[in-house]
């Protein structure tokens, strides 16, 4: 009752910005609600990851919701004043009436009435229990035990309320139970034995890192109690999380590089010129995506790892090709080497990048539409990686080896032997 969705489908004939700024009004325009307009998949793709549907998201761990509470508005009031930080609000729950059932258990053992029937008893009359289900014309219908609503639309009625006696005959519910309507959360939410709350906001008109940045620093002047503590959770926590974890795997994945480069090239000058080319190749898909979003997101990063994986290509069948034309066909070490071995490779990398390239121009058109969240950054960072990595591949790696390839008279001597 809190909480509502409602989704909307855009026909492609209209103008989508239009449509989403006016979307965006008419949401605006209903003060004291908590909104956010998200296309479905980046909406699946947050909570999947946080839970939340917010951006940016703080949560409270402790033990006592009031201190949990009280804390939670110090820290809403500390993120007030970060710059970008819009629609924050502390998680909503709320006191709602609750009947409260206490067995005592020395009047019920005199009555032979064990706690746990007192319990199924007042649950079966005030909020209903299923018995069994009822198959019809390919349909389940739930079979429930109910009262009539004279019998539960009071205290006094619920008092009044009989219990059956194992012996035989009953007793009233206030004869073995403390029968009262106290205030209780709406909502209990526990997470490691501990409860929380959630301090939530989105992000808009600045990136999320420098809003994150600044929320890191409010978060810093609010003290917390012994057994309290925030966490800043939410799409950038997240996403710190994965580079952190992609940081890791580029390492082994670069000493793996390296070593299939030093086993292809059987030389290790080599293989360190071709590997610290590699960064070079994704210079393009850092400015595309700069001049694109401006945000290196999981798309962007898949796409760089494909322009790695490219370039990498192309650069060792390149050096292969000298290392061939030099070996088994004749030709001297020099710049008539490194031109026609070039000549003969440019007609694959080139075919490689445009084929490569036109499957993704549609892509980078169309746009960051609903559902091209992931598609759209990585087309970006791809297609951009490829102009850089294609140059770099077809002048300046034969540059290089021209300056650097030359095979010592060591490895003159080895091949001789």
């Amino acid at each position: 009752m809190y909480f509502a969705e409602n989704w909307i489908s855009v026909d492609p004939a209209a103008d989508y910005d239009e449509t989403l700024a006016t979307i965006q009004a008419a949401v605006d325009g209903y003060p004291g609600l908590y909104r956010d307009v998200l296309t479905y998949l980046k909406e699946r793709i947050r909570e999947v990851l946080t839970g939340s549907s917010e951006s940016i998201n703080v949560r409270i761990y402790g033990q006592d919701l009031k201190i949990l509470r009280t804390k939670a508005e110090e820290v809403r009031e500390a993120l007030s004043e970060v710059d970008g930080l819009v629609e924050l609000h502390v998680e909503l729950i709320t006191e709602i009436p609750q009947i409260q059932i206490k067995v005592d258990l020395e009047k019920a053992k005199r009555y032979g009435i064990k706690p746990g029937d007192v319990r199924r008893a007042a649950t079966a009359i005030i909020g209903g229990n299923e018995v069994s289900d009822l198959h019809r014309g390919g349909k389940v219908y739930e079979v429930q035990v109910w009262s009539i609503p004279k019998a539960r639309h009071s205290l006094t009625s619920i008092e009044e309320m009989l219990i059956d006696r194992p012996g035989g005959g009953h007793v009233r519910l206030q004869d073995v139970a403390e029968v009262k309507v106290r205030s209780t959360p709406n909502v209990i939410k526990r997470e490691n034995a501990k409860r929380r709350i959630d301090v939530g906001g989105n992000v808009r008109g600045r990136d999320l890192g420098s809003v994150v940045a600044d929320v890191e620093q409010a978060l810093a002047t609010v003290e917390f109690p012994l057994g309290y503590h925030p966490e800043l959770i939410g799409e950038y926590a997240e996403r710190q999380a994965v580079q952190r974890k992609m940081i890791g795997f580029a390492a082994l994945a670069a000493i793996a590089i390296f070593l299939l480069l030093q086993s292809s090239f059987k030389s290790v000058r080599l293989a360190t010129l071709s590997f610290l080319l590699l960064p070079s190749a994704m210079v393009g898909g850092v400015l595309a995506a700069y001049a694109g979003d401006g945000v290196i997101s999981l798309g962007s990063l898949v796409g760089f790892l494909t322009v790695l994986g490219i370039s990498a290509r192309n650069g060792i069948l390149m050096i292969n090709h000298f290392q061939h034309l030099e070996r088994y066909e004749g030709e001297t070490f020099g710049p008539a080497l490194v031109l026609r071995g070039a000549r003969e490779r440019l007609a694959p990398i080139l075919m490689t990048a445009t084929t490569t390239g036109l499957a993704l121009v549609p892509l980078v058109i169309a746009g960051s539409i609903p559902g091209n969240e992931i598609e759209h950054p990585m087309a970006t960072v791809i297609l951009g990686g490829l102009i850089t990595s294609t140059l770099l591949n077809l002048f300046v790696v034969p540059s290089l080896y021209l300056r650097f390839g030359a095979r010592s008279a060591y490895s003159e001597q080895l091949k001789f032997a």
